[in-house]
């Protein structure tokens, strides 16, 4: 009888997944992970870790398994909360449900189930495990979820062949009214209950309020930069290479103030993302105001009218040697070769045909179609059909 120990949120997901290993004859042993308890930031006045362990708890108590809670919020700030706060300091679009499960649940976490004498570790994602046989070794593979509205691999994407030969995903293979369904017969307190939204256990959260922990207003300008401006012409350039190409289609535009006109101001230009409309607080304009780019050295937001201005797509990208990463090491890229996936810059986004090129000091990825909002900071993951393959932080 393996032992499985199953990280229990307080979910619906969770829960089912639960049962569903102990159907399946494991010895499951629930743990709920308190990452978080710093309540000044939540925007509800609900303290959701003290429900959610009070759900998961009760869920256990319902199935009739052993149920503990293990207090990780030390190494979650270190993980995630000040890498949160150095990114957005940069300038950039980290994503902290994508290092959560590669730092926290599976890898903290994990350490401390396998002390524990578990075989696998068992999460509520939405995504499958796959194994193929190469050269009499096993592969393992991270495949997308059944469910297509709720597949969550994209979050999933810098697992490595070590966690995931130690991982299970039961619901996988379910979709998300099926879950709900088995949690409604199974009278779980869980069934009805709310997605969780927010941050990756932090909950709901005011992100310029979170960020402000740290990050400290500093009032600058938002500058309006015209879709007729002449950066965005694409005059016909000849390219003595691919790469030459590449580097020009994944560039990051250089504006200046003089690019357009202030049409307002701001508290931090740290505090905002490529593509992003709420909160500049600007009125007055035929259509409403996107950010096509943020500088934090001189403080400054440049925005775009309307969601199809030019500043705001992009066809390529590229991603660092240092932050390129293959669940599958077997199917890494040599320098000169290339690869047709389909991709995705975020999750929930549709995936796109797209062309992998590996260069020497690091990865392209160009698309087919150009891009909305691609941010630095942000992971790409690609697929090869329903496999996740490989991933990377954007440059």
């Amino acid at each position: 009888m393996k032992r499985v120990i199953i990280g229990l949120s307080g979910g619906v997901d969770s829960s089912v997944a639960a049962y569903i290993l102990k159907e399946q004859g494991y010895e499951v042993i629930g743990l709920f992970m308190k990452n978080w308890h710093d309540d000044s930031v939540t925007i509800s006045d609900e303290c959701p870790w003290l429900d959610d362990s009070n759900d998961a708890m009760l869920v256990a108590d319902k199935l009739g398994i052993p149920f503990q809670t293990v207090d990780l919020s030390e190494q979650y700030k270190e993980r995630i909360v000040d890498y949160m706060f150095n990114e957005y300091e940069k300038g950039r679009t980290p994503n902290p449900d994508v290092l959560c499960n590669r730092e926290i649940k599976f890898d903290v976490f994990m350490k401390i189930a396998l002390e524990l004498g578990a075989d696998y570790v068992a999460t509520g994602h939405y995504c499958r495990k796959g194994t193929v046989n190469k050269n009499g070794e096993e592969v393992y593979q991270l495949l997308a979820g059944v469910d297509g509205n709720k597949d969550q691999s994209y979050f999933l994407c810098q697992l490595s062949q070590d966690q995931l030969a130690k991982s299970l995903f039961p619901i996988g293979e379910l979709t998300k009214p099926e879950v709900r369904e088995i949690a409604a017969k199974l009278d779980l307190v869980t069934a009805d209950k709310k997605d969780s939204q927010g941050l990756c256990f932090i909950g709901k959260v005011k992100l310029p309020d979170f960020l402000q922990q740290q990050l400290k207003p500093k009032e600058g300008v938002i500058v309006e930069v015209s879709k007729n401006n002449s950066k965005f012409n694409k005059e016909d350039i000849q390219f003595n290479s691919k790469e030459e190409e590449l580097v020009y289609l994944s560039r990051k535009m250089n504006f200046t103030e003089e690019d357009g006109k202030v049409v307002g101001k701001h508290q931090g230009a740290h505090y905002f993302t490529k593509g992003q409309r709420k909160g500049l607080g600007v009125g007055g304009t035929v259509e409403p105001l996107f950010v096509i780019d943020t500088n934090v050295d001189d403080n400054i937001i440049y925005t775009g009218q309307g969601k199809a201005h030019p500043g705001i797509y992009k066809t390529a990208l590229f991603i660092d040697n240092e932050e390129l990463h293959w669940v599958r090491p077997d199917l890494k890229l040599e320098n000169g070769n290339s690869m047709q996936v389909m991709a995705r810059i975020r999750y929930r986004q549709t995936l796109e045909k797209a062309t992998l090129y590996k260069v020497e000091s690091g990865l392209y990825i160009e698309f087919e179609n150009p891009q909305s909002a691609i941010a630095e900071g942000q992971f790409a993951a690609w697929y090869l059909e329903d496999e996740l393959v490989g991933s990377g932080v954007i440059s």
